[in-house]
């Protein structure tokens, strides 16, 4: 497995994951001010999950063998 971690996914990808994250953010605190804080704080952990991602280059489905378009 120490090939699990390494980058697997390009400029394209991260930009997807990186909008995807910003409206996960966004959406999960204005979901958690005005709604639920359970949802919002859901959706506030997806969204930080895949800004780590865009950021370390690293997709958690293409490392365990999914195979995905971006």
């Amino acid at each position: 497995m120490p090939g699990f971690f390494s980058p697997n996914i390009d400029r394209k990808g991260r930009i997807l994951r990186l909008i995807w994250g910003l409206l996960c953010v966004a959406g999960g605190l204005v979901a958690g001010f005005t709604w639920d804080w359970v949802v919002g704080g859901a959706l506030v952990g997806a969204g930080v999950f895949s800004l780590i991602e865009a950021l370390s280059c690293w997709c958690i489905l293409r490392a365990c063998g999914i195979k995905t378009k971006h």
